[in-house]
């Protein structure tokens, strides 16, 4: 560990902002030394909970005592903050999405390259233990070679907040939600993109996607549906993957879920025909008791870094981060894709960049 403490100012102190100062208590390297908003009442909320709150950006900009900005604010304003932020010589943690147009991200990232400033998303749900078990199966082939995999968060209340639902400030649910979980994947599945289809809804009379779904097929045979959803009254599951020895789901945050695999090598009872509406089926009956085994989803833990201590050992050089700025990219870029694709209707290739494009 560190053998220094590093000043951070939180820039906007709103949900997220103040939800990154409850983490970070737990962080001894870390020392939230305060606060900047444009709001008059999230600073007394800042002073209230006792860091001081700075009456402009460039008050933050200019202290010297200031190592690092935490930009938390709607995501328009990312860009300007970060390259600010960059400039005066302080590092960067940026809130997700890092902006709402892949060029602005590459225009960040080349000013910190410039500076020798360290800038680094937060992409906290890599570290989500329900994509950590499903990421677990798919790496120790658990069900076989995995080539199906569902991934979708849903709710019934909408659009959250306020900005959320305004396009100028880069609110809708692909922004919002899509981000995390197409990083997840793109993190989990090691293979090119070869194709991605969309929709996006708009069923609540908003300007912005309030969900959409995403089919998404990798060079490697994988396909992915991803889905997020705030119109749902009953949810799907939050995982459910196809491999070719069984299959596995995951119904929620709470790791409810199983593992059914197949039984090779001993005598299968063949499947005995089920009554389906009109008619009969073998084809869609459940398996022989003798041909399936039930069993409970891995036990996981997490063996990175925590997101907070991994931006300090890439701040000292020690460590790479695990959250690399071209993997952000490439995602970002692949939002812009998905966009696409629903506006034109269009199976859209030959647009995704990987491996030897990441160095």
């Amino acid at each position: 560990m560190t053998n220094r403490t590093y000043n951070l100012v939180i820039v906007g102190y709103g949900g997220m902002g103040s939800y990154h100062v409850k983490l970070l208590k737990e962080n001894q390297a870390i020392n939230v030394y305060g606060t900047f908003d444009i709001l008059e009442e999230r600073s007394a909320a800042s002073e209230a909970d006792g860091y001081k709150a700075y009456e402009s950006y460039a008050a933050v900009l200019a202290d010297k005592e200031v190592d690092l900005v935490l930009i938390a604010t709607p995501n328009d304003v990312h860009k300007e903050l970060a390259i600010a932020a960059l400039n005066a010589n302080k590092h960067v943690i940026c809130e997700k999405p890092v902006t709402i147009y892949s060029k602005d991200f590459e225009e960040i990232i080349e000013v910190a390259e410039e500076t020798k400033r360290k800038f680094v998303v937060h992409q906290n749900r890599r570290w989500d233990k329900d994509f950590l078990t499903i990421k677990k199966i798919y790496d120790e082939n658990i069900i076989g070679d995995i080539f199906h995999v569902e991934s979708r968060v849903q709710g019934a209340n909408g659009i959250p907040g306020d900005w959320r639902h305004l396009k100028a400030p880069g609110g809708g649910m692909l922004l919002d939600w899509g981000v995390h979980l197409l990083d997840q994947l793109l993190f989990m599945v090691d293979s090119k993109i070869a194709s991605v289809y969309a929709n996006l809804s708009f069923v609540l009379g908003d300007e912005v996607d309030d969900g959409f779904q995403t089919i998404i097929t990798f060079e490697n045979g994988t396909t992915a549906l991803i889905e997020v959803g705030t119109t749902n009254f009953i949810q799907l599951p939050r995982w459910y993957v196809k491999g070719t020895a069984g299959t596995s789901v995951i119904e929620n945050w709470s790791i409810e879920g199983k593992i059914v695999t197949q039984n090779f090598g001993i005598a299968i009872e063949a499947p005995k025909p089920i009554q389906a509406g009109q008619g009969l089926t073998k084809t869609m009956a459940p398996p022989s008791e003798s041909a399936v085994s039930t069993s409970d989803l891995p036990e996981v833990e997490s063996t990175m870094e925590s997101f907070y201590d991994n931006v300090i050992s890439v701040i000292e050089g020690k460590a790479e981060p695990i959250v690399k700025n071209t993997e952000v990219l490439r995602v970002s870029k692949l939002i812009e894709t998905i966009f696409k694709a629903a506006e034109t209707n269009e199976v859209i290739k030959d647009f995704d960049f990987y491996k030897a494009d990441l160095m």
